[in-house]
C-alpha cells in the first residue's frame, strides 16, 4: 500500500514546539506516513535526532551543512557533519548545495562545502537533497564533473525552468516540488504539465512555503495533499496514480526498502 511522503521538512524547528505532537497527527490523518527532515547545522542536530527517536518510522534524518549556514568557520561544521555520517544511519546527505539569493559573500565556500559532502555521500552510498536558491545552473555545472553513475538525489523546492527540469531529470535526479506549484505567479503551471511525474517527488519544506490557501501561514506536512492536488490538476491525473508514483519515487531515493 502506497501513502504520501514529505520528502523535506524542517519539523524539528522551534515553530513546531508549542504543538509538535498534534502537527504529527494531522500529518497522519493527512495520510502522510512518512517525513524526511533535512539538517541546516550544529544547532538543528539533537532536535532533529531526538524527533527521529520518538516518533521512530516516521519522521527520517539527514545529515549536512545548508549552504546558508556556510560562513567563516565552516570547516568546523563539516567536520560534525563527517563525523556524524560516520557514527550514524541517515537517510541521505542535506541539505545541502548552493545559495545566491540570500549572500554572495561565501560562494566559493560554499562550493568547497557542496563537493566535499557530495564526495560524502558517495563513500556511504547515500542521496544528495539539494538546494540551489538562485543558482540552479551554477550547481548543475558543479554537479555534472561529480556525476559516476550512481550518485542520486533531488533537487528540493524546485523552482526553475523546463530547460533546467530536463537536465536535472537527465542527470538521474529528481525533482522536488512543494507549496510554490499552488501560487499563482510560481510559473510552475507550465512546468509542471511537461515534467514526468515518474522524476518527482514532493515535499513541504515546512515551516516554509505554505501552500494555497495557507500561503503566509507555518506549512506543514499535513498540507502536502494540498500540493499533491494542484499536480494532479495540471498533469490531469488521479490522486491515487499520484501517490503509488510519488511513494515509489521516494522509496528509490532514499533506497527505503529496496
Amino acid at each position: 500500500m502506497s501513502y504520501w511522503i514529505d520528502t523535506h521538512a524542517h519539523i524539528y524547528l522551534d515553530e513546531f514546539k508549542a504543538d509538535r505532537a498534534d502537527m504529527l497527527g494531522r500529518a497522519a490523518e493527512a495520510g502522510i506516513d512518512r517525513i524526511y527532515m533535512p539538517n541546516i547545522d550544529h544547532t538543528s542536530i539533537d532536535n532533529m535526532l531526538e524527533l527521529e527517536e520518538k516518533a521512530a518510522g516516521v519522521c527520517v534524518s539527514m545529515m549536512g551543512l545548508h549552504p546558508c549556514y556556510v560562513k567563516k568557520g565552516f570547516e568546523k561544521e563539516l567536520y560534525l557533519v563527517e563525523e556524524w555520517l560516520g557514527k550514524h544511519k541517515f537517510a541521505a546527505v542535506g541539505e545541502i548545495g548552493t545559495d545566491l539569493y540570500w549572500d554572495k559573500t561565501y560562494w566559493e565556500q560554499q562550493q568547497e562545502a557542496f563537493q566535499l559532502q557530495v564526495a560524502w555521500a558517495k563513500q556511504y552510498q547515500l542521496p544528495i537533497v539539494i538546494h540551489c536558491r538562485e543558482s540552479i545552473d551554477e550547481t548543475i555545472d558543479l554537479l555534472e564533473p561529480l556525476l559516476d553513475g550512481k550518485l542520486r538525489g533531488v533537487f528540493h523546492c524546485f523552482s526553475g525552468s523546463l530547460e533546467q527540469a530536463k537536465k536535472v531529470i537527465a542527470m538521474g535526479f529528481y525533482v522536488g516540488l512543494g507549496g510554490v506549484v499552488t501560487f499563482k505567479n510560481g510559473g510552475l503551471d507550465k512546468i509542471v504539465p511537461e515534467v514526468d511525474v515518474n522524476h518527482v517527488v514532493l515535499e513541504t519544506d515546512s515551516p516554509y512555503l505554505a501552500p494555497v490557501p495557507h500561503r503566509g501561514k507555518r506549512n506543514e506536512p499535513g498540507y502536502l495533499p494540498l500540493v499533491a492536488q494542484r499536480i494532479c490538476d495540471l498533469k490531469r491525473i488521479m490522486p491515487q496514480q499520484l501517490k503509488d508514483i510519488t511513494f515509489a519515487n521516494a522509496n528509490r531515493l532514499f533506497n527505503h526498502g529496496i
